[in-house]
């Protein structure tokens, strides 16, 4: 049985190699960008922990100021703590030539690596020019926002360094305070620290760091400094984190505040922002792979089926089943694995255009990469399926089922074809909607439901991915699908100061643009021993982050978590956490409802981000954290502003502004739209999604091709039998017309209303996994577009096999006969 199948396989393989070839090019290159695409959402789903690891991150980092420096020192004697590298806060900046330090140099922060962190400890990463020479004192490097115009790589900078004592002095910011140390520095790069590389439009707006080497700084510390920065590697990693930082708490006085860096945290944030690019990645790769399974089922259909003539041959020599099922599968499985070994070489190949997004550009190994996880699986399914469905079709030709299928008036005419013939339709598109619905009858029969399959799989994959898409770009441009469901935020500079609630209520309630207001508070309170960014508000606030679950903030008792929080925690709506701030005796809350956090607070700190966070009575932050003065008044740091129905959102910030900077002596700012590190790093993804949506919708419309050029090739012989019986040339274009039309219409109506349920289902799966409002958005122009564009590319593909069989002569197609 074998050796007369592989003898077959070697006798007509002269005049079968196109088609074989056809089916390992569909696979190895349609599989290929499958499995690519998968294996690079997985690539850069993990691409910010392998740049993380490449850096040797510190576990927990601790800033000491205002008398907490000692602590610093003291944190890095615990017993958890495996090393501690430091860098010092210098009062030290760029200077005029008269000594005066510069505006810049006032606001911004100045750096000093004392025994290495930065170099070998919390490496930096060179975004240009290259890190500076730790053993030299006159190179300084640059990070951060937008802090020190004027200040580029190359330059060469007179810095001063003052004495904390001079900064105390009346006269310190002008040239009376002359500086301690003054130096020229070269600016030799511009840098990021690792918690940089993901950010969100709070952080990436931060002030600029100035960053010396421990030449500069090391013997400036005692003198020159106001706080310090630890960076501590823990001997049990993440693990020990709640530990250590509860030994810190411990030693503070009760209520004090202070700021923790944990880095699994900003990890975990990092993760979540690429979170979305990878699913839609992967989204992209699992439609394509499903798109290649059933177009390549189709094609391994035809090429079995296209050797049923031999098949009565074989029958009438007195071959068995099992020999009839043979012939043919043993080129058609040679061309699946061939063409699946392909397809992981194409993969392996696509490699380095992964990671994408923000971390591309610090990713420590960019280059070839084999993801055996997904190589191997993909090989599997590619084979073992695309096997699977070609035995399966060479066993639906196997003799006695071929037998049964060619029965007299086995195929029954089309109530719909007997319709069109009784409307008076011209006898061209009578024909037409005959040869689309009808297969005929024996070897003859033209695959009329592959056609109409074809065109529904075609348009399902098209209208999937435009509504997948066109939610996407619905989410990116509706602040208030993720949190920002207000218009202005009035915050003070890094949201760490007070705005008090009279002041602010005499101005947004006399400003005739602003329609509501609400006042919040930034900081953190540990739920259940986990520290949370929070929200501190009034119950019942008029603006409030969207809710996903539950109810609002009504009562003191009550808190609501962003969904990843909630998540961290194992808790549910409706269970009781325990809150404390600082070392303050807990007491119980009831979660009561999620919602969707925005991206708010102080920049480079712990604060509010998609899905992470909590919104609570702001009376659980001691009093002697809140208000003014130290009063227990209502001084928020922040006021959202929501603005009236019609107003001009530009010209309403531009209003605001003015007026706020009333209230005190400029350190008030009214933003727009801060975006989450999520919609940031969607945006920098540019134009891969509308790329890969165009690549997959062009491999949908040329399979769709290439199933009416094969439906339509298989009706020769009945075109022949027109044109013998005085069908006209434009006659029998019109045959065809109307075939692939009619076939492309079945397959709209039935495709597209899938195909926006496919789109619609995987944008809530998506939207739930990113913690936002689920609005899917349903492109009608643009799909009524596809379905036009859909009989368009219909009647020109059918152009191609009408005009061939309108010149092909009737005698040479009828000889076989």
């Amino acid at each position: 049985m074998i050796r007369v199948a592989w003898y077959r396989t070697r006798a007509t393989f002269g005049r079968g190699w196109s088609g074989l070839l056809a089916l390992v090019l569909l696979i190895g290159l349609v599989g290929g960008l499958a499995m690519g695409v998968i294996a690079g959402a997985r690539r850069t789903q993990s691409s910010f922990p392998a740049f993380l690891a490449s850096t040797n991150p510190s576990d927990l980092g601790f800033v000491g100021i205002s008398g907490q420096s000692d602590l610093v020192g003291k944190i890095a004697h615990l017993p958890h703590i495996k090393q501690a590298r430091n860098f010092a806060l210098l009062n030290a900046g760029p200077i005029r030539p008269d000594g005066s330090p510069t505006k810049a140099a006032l606001g911004g922060i100045s750096l000093g690596s004392i025994d290495g962190l930065g170099f070998d400890q919390d490496r930096l990463t060179a975004t240009q020019g290259r890190l500076a020479d730790p053993k030299r004192a006159d190179e300084v490097m640059l990070s951060g926002g937008t802090g020190y115009p004027g200040v580029h790589l190359g330059d060469v900078v007179e810095v001063g360094v003052f004495t904390g004592k001079q900064t105390e002095l009346p006269g310190f910011g002008t040239a009376r305070v002359q500086p301690k140390r003054r130096l020229d520095v070269t600016v030799v790069g511009l840098v990021k620290f690792n918690n940089e590389i993901v950010q969100d439009d709070i952080d990436a707006n931060g002030q600029r760091d100035l960053i010396f080497t421990p030449a500069f700084s090391r013997d400036l510390v005692s003198c020159c400094s106001f706080g310090l920065y630890g960076g501590y590697q823990l001997d049990r990693g993440a693990r020990a984190v709640p530990r250590v930082e509860g030994e810190i708490e411990g030693a503070l006085p009760p209520d004090t505040p202070y700021y923790v860096h944990v880095t699994a945290v900003f990890e975990a944030q990092a993760e979540r922002a690429i979170k979305p690019e990878s699913i839609a990645l992967g989204v992209f790769g699992a439609i394509t792979g499903l798109a290649l399974l059933l177009i390549a089922g189709q094609v391994i259909g035809r090429r079995l089926r296209s050797g049923a003539d031999d098949l009565d041959v074989l029958r009438a020599l007195g071959a068995s089943p099992t020999t009839t099922m043979a012939d043919g599968l043993i080129g058609v499985i040679t061309a699946v694995v061939t063409g699946s070994l392909l397809a992981v070489v194409v993969a392996a190949s696509l490699s380095p255009l992964a990671p994408i997004g923000a971390a591309r550009s610090v990713y420590p190994s960019v280059g070839i990469a084999f993801d055996w996880t997904v190589l191997g699986a993909g090989l599997a399914i590619l084979v073992v399926g695309l096997s699977a469905i070609a035995v399966a079709t060479a066993y639906r030709q196997a003799p006695g089922r071929i037998a049964r299928r060619r029965r007299p008036n086995a195929s029954r005419p089309s109530n719909v074809a007997r319709a069109a013939a009784g409307s008076g339709l011209p006898v061209a598109s009578v024909t037409g909607v005959r040869f689309a619905l009808e297969s005929g009858r024996s070897r003859n029969a033209a695959p009329v439901r592959s056609a109409m399959l074809g065109a529904a799989l075609a348009i399902v994959v098209v209208t999937g991915t435009l509504t997948f898409g066109a939610s996407l770009r619905t989410l990116v441009s509706h602040p208030a699908l993720y949190g920002w469901n207000w218009d202005l935020e009035m915050v003070t500079q890094n949201g760490g100061g007070n705005i008090p609630d009279a002041a602010a209520t005499r101005v947004l309630s006399g400003d005739s643009d602003v329609a509501s207001w609400s006042g919040f508070y930034f900081d953190s309170i540990r739920l259940d021993g986990q520290t949370v960014p929070i929200l501190g508000g009034r119950p019942g606030a008029r603006i409030e982050p969207p809710l996903l679950s539950g109810h609002a903030l009504e009562a003191s008792n009550q808190v609501v978590l962003g969904a990843t929080t909630l998540a961290q925690l194992h808790k549910h709506v409706g269970d009781t956490v325990e809150a404390s701030y600082g070392s303050s005796t807990p007491t119980p809350v009831r979660i009561v409802g999620t919602a969707t956090m925005p991206a708010v607070g102080p920049a480079s700190q712990l604060h509010l981000s998609m899905g992470t966070g909590a919104l609570v009575d702001y009376k659980r932050i001691p009093a002697s954290v809140l208000g003014v003065n130290g009063d227990n008044s209502f001084a928020p740091n922040a006021y959202f502003v929501r603005l009236r129905p019609g107003a001009d959102p530009v010209a309403a910030r531009q209003a605001l502004k003015r007026t706020v900077a009333k209230l005190g002596d400029g350190n008030l700012s009214v933003l727009s739209v801060q975006r989450p590190a999520e919609i940031v790093n969607y945006r920098s993804m540019g134009t891969i999604p509308a790329l890969l949506g165009t690549a997959l919708a062009v491999g949908a419309v040329v399979a769709l091709a290439l199933t009416l050029v094969a439906s339509v090739r298989r009706r020769r012989r009945e075109l022949a039998l027109l044109k013998t019986l005085g069908f006209t040339h434009r006659q029998l274009a019109a045959v065809v017309a109307w075939q692939s039309s009619v076939a492309v219409a079945i397959g709209t109506v039935i495709g597209m209303p899938i195909g926006i349920v496919v789109g619609r289902g995987l944008w809530y799966l998506f939207a739930h996994e990113l913690h936002v409002v689920p609005e899917a958005t349903v492109p009608a122009l643009t799909l009524l577009f596809v379905a036009v564009a859909a009989l368009v590319l219909a009647n020109l593909v059918a152009a191609i096999p009408g005009r061939q069989a309108a010149r092909t002569p009737t005698a040479l197609v009828l000889s076989s006969e």
